[in-house]
């Protein structure tokens, strides 16, 4: 599975209503001519790589490095879809409770236009929220899931997570055409992008939002070191429920799963397991007879609780260690010569980072692609040429 990971810092509030309209006519256009040139599979890849969605908020003049470029941008491409109907891919999900109808909206969307492959679609969107929630309890706590699709029953999804303590976000990116396994190993690249802003963060400032998630609290299910602990959760689930239960029981024999390495006593360590919650869990999971690790997580009341009470007795009881690494370790960081920092400067930034928003240079290139799209359906090629021949000489120029 591609899979990537980027951290960004938390900014409140949203694009002022003479952006957002301009983002979504650019944010249109620009995958219009995409999928065209290359095909819907191709945005989705690109959509993937969180290198290249950033830079794509930052033309579209979003906050170069908020975390409301993700919500925003992704909000931008879901109403274009909306508006203008074909752009090439769908789109479903988005910040908040809209991301728990997800599923309903793909079935709206695979009902009208009779896309076949509405069944998988629906499930692969509940599992990949299941992933980055329950088998990689990392810190970061999801409130953004936008799923993208074609008529073919391609997809990507983009989703991002909140620490509350170091206040920043995590995304993470799938691609559903490489995927091979959903809960072994499956990170392509991880992203950290504190390291884009050492000119406009004091040294202390950037050392703290660097900081891990506590081990004591890590659970990476999806590491390949946790294939044993994965086998080892669902063979659990599959003995008696009581049994299972009296186990987990027998172990929180305190408020919380991991005890912390400090002396003192936060309100965090007095919040009670719901142990009521958790039978029933356990339960379901047995009745399901699940006959992976996929399967066990898959089951409707299994969460981030259960799955953590079954690697613990994997541990304690059976020796099976716990992986609490966290994923990010295995990616170093990565230089391409490029930084996607650099296209704020296309029409400039909410917040006037590198500059206020041009307007009248974000209209004009709004016309101008608008104008080559219309064109194109009407069997002109010559101004995509021209846009295509302007691409290779900057590239060029860039590289010189």
């Amino acid at each position: 599975m591609k899979r990537k990971t980027a951290y960004l810092p938390l900014h409140y509030g949203k694009a002022p209503s003479y952006l957002f309209e301009r983002m979504v006519r650019l944010a249109g256009a620009m995958t219009q001519l995409i999928v065209e040139e290359y095909g819907p599979d191709e945005m989705l890849r690109r959509l993937s790589d969180p290198w290249w969605f950033q830079a794509f908020g930052c033309v579209l003049g979003f906050d170069w490095h908020s975390s409301g470029l993700t919500t925003v941008c992704c909000g931008a491409l879901k109403e274009a879809q909306k508006r203008y109907g074909d752009i090439g891919i769908f789109v479903a999900g988005g910040k908040g409770g809209e991301s728990r109808k997800t599923p309903e909206e793909i079935a709206r969307i695979a009902d009208r236009l009779a896309i076949n492959a509405a069944e998988s679609l629906m499930r692969t969107s509940r599992l990949v929220a299941k992933v980055d929630s329950a088998a990689l309890q990392d810190g970061f706590a999801l409130y953004h899931h936008c799923f993208f699709f074609t008529a073919s029953g391609s997809w990507c999804v983009i989703q991002q997570g909140m620490n509350e303590t170091t206040r920043y976000a995590r995304r993470y990116h799938w691609l559903g055409e490489s995927t091979k396994n959903f809960v072994c190993n499956p990170h392509a690249a991880i992203d950290d992008l504190s390291e884009e802003m050492e000119g406009h963060l004091l040294q202390s400032e950037i050392d703290k939002n660097r900081q891990p998630p506590a081990k004591s609290i890590l659970l990476n299910m999806i590491a390949g070191e946790a294939e044993q602990s994965r086998q080892t959760c669902s063979e659990l689930a599959r003995e008696n429920p009581q049994k299972t239960f009296n186990l987990i029981s027998e172990i929180l024999c305190g408020p919380t799963l991991f005890a912390p390495a400090r002396h003192t006593i936060s309100s965090t360590d007095i919040r009670l397991i719901n142990l009521k919650a958790l039978h029933k869990a356990i339960l379901s999971a047995y009745e399901r007879d699940p006959k992976d690790f996929q399967s066990l997580l898959e089951t409707p009341q299994v969460g981030p609780a259960t799955i953590r009470s079954l690697a613990l007795v994997a541990e304690l009881l059976f020796g099976v260690p716990i992986c609490r690494k966290d994923p990010i370790e295995d990616f170093p960081k990565q230089v391409n010569g490029r930084r996607w920092a650099d296209y704020a400067f296309a029409h400039g930034g909410k917040d006037g980072i590198p500059y206020p928003i041009d307007r009248v240079s974000y209209d004009r290139n709004i016309g101008i692609l608008e104008e080559t799209i219309r064109k194109a359906k009407l069997g002109y090629i010559e101004k995509k040429d021209a846009l295509k021949r302007l691409a290779r000489i900057a590239q060029s120029s860039l590289s010189t």
